[in-house]
């Protein structure tokens, strides 16, 4: 990883906690997200316009909101600015578009938790049926793709800290009318 261009399309608490772990491990870093983390910069990392970071990049790493702004921010166009081998949220990304990209090549790896069409593969056992989704079982007969199946933050830790934001928000929209975290919106 010394020396690895690492790019970060969205900065927030998850992106800064993956730049932090890639400043030790010598990458530099570049990212991309409407509201500037200082976190961030204070980790020498540079932001940049998403086609600037696609192009220098040799893993691309996605902590963006599912919102009509980054619907297919991966896609066709941004995978051919992309470097040759890079590595890559849910409908962030054009499934169809990365296979493209692994089949010619230009994506050497690609790991994913969330899938665009989740909700027909994932959260009931379907272990005695079979996938239906054609798009889904093509990305899963490459060796370079990890599918984690929604499942990456499953851990005791990571479930506390989500019913403490959780209440957290709750309690401070009861007695202020304004959650501790209140949603980002982007805007252009």
């Amino acid at each position: 990883m010394q020396g690895r261009t690492v790019g970060i399309v969205g900065t927030g608490k998850i992106g800064l906690v993956l730049g932090r772990i890639m400043t030790g491990l010598g990458c530099r870093l570049l990212a991309t997200d409407p509201f500037q983390n200082e976190g961030l910069k204070q980790l020498d990392g540079c932001y940049v316009t998403l086609p600037e970071l696609l192009a220098a990049s040799a893993i691309v790493s996605l902590h963006c909101p599912l919102m009509a702004d980054t619907r297919h921010t991966v896609d066709g166009s941004a995978i051919t600015r992309m470097k040759p081998g890079a590595t890559s949220r849910g409908a962030v990304i054009d499934t169809r578009a990365v296979i493209a990209g692994l089949k010619s090549g230009k994506i050497g790896q690609h790991g994913l938790d969330v899938y665009e069409e989740e909700v027909d593969i994932f959260f009931d056992d379907r272990s005695e049926q079979l996938v239906q989704d054609d798009v889904f079982t093509r990305l899963l007969t490459f060796p370079n793709v990890l599918v984690t199946g929604h499942q990456a933050f499953f851990t005791s830790e990571a479930l506390t800290a989500i019913a403490d934001t959780t209440i957290a928000n709750i309690t401070a929209f009861a007695e202020r009318g304004q959650p501790v975290q209140p949603v980002r919106r982007c805007q252009k």
